[in-house]
């Protein structure tokens, strides 16, 4: 079995497509981003009581070649005043993110983000969904090609069998309405 596990490694990795259902996305987006009890603070921690904001139960799908995703958001903005918390504003949201995936500098990053409160047009909901679409621009990197190298190269699957991850890149990358699909292209160096 590891002979033929070699030899499939052996050959040219080249243009191989990767079809990401959503399902398995959200289980991804779970174990890396929400690890904070199902959590992704976007603003404090878990231990902050008047300063946080967080997202939570994410769904994603995809329309029109953008993926979607449905999560709640929950923050409060306030002075933490002899252990009260005075002059707050804050409260929760059900928002859905819009954005273009792209492959940069070895991460998924978002582009042309954009953030809308379901059912709420008010001041909280227009200043979280502004921050929110900047924040997830600036600051949301998925490191694929780290997580990649780390696979491949992990020395438990093929034990004697040192590897090499080179030349990592995704030349395509498409939301359709049941996944991301991606071409990925590299290098394979068995030592």
């Amino acid at each position: 079995m590891r002979l033929l596990l070699l030899a499939l490694l052996v050959l040219p990795a080249r243009a191989v497509d990767l079809h990401v259902q959503f399902g398995a996305l959200e289980r991804i987006l779970s174990q890396q981003m929400f690890t904070a009890d199902g959590r992704h603070y976007v603003r404090g921690n878990a231990s902050s009581k008047c300063n946080f904001a967080y997202l939570d139960n994410p769904h994603i799908h995809g329309v029109d070649g953008k993926l979607r995703i449905r999560a709640r958001f929950t923050g409060r903005s306030s002075i933490n005043l002899f252990g009260q918390c005075v002059a707050a504003m804050g409260g929760a949201l059900d928002l859905t993110i819009a954005a273009v995936p792209q492959f940069k500098d070895g991460n998924i990053v978002l582009r042309d983000v954009v953030v809308t409160a379901d059912n709420s047009d008010g001041f909280f909901a227009r200043r979280v969904c502004s921050a929110m679409a900047g924040s997830l621009s600036r600051d949301f990197k998925y490191p694929l090609a780290e997580l990649a190298r780390r696979a491949m190269e992990d020395p438990a699957a093929l034990p004697g069998y040192p590897r090499e991850l080179h030349e990592f890149r995704i030349t395509d990358m498409r939301v359709t309405s049941d996944a991301l699909d991606v071409a990925l292209d590299f290098h394979l160096t068995i030592k």
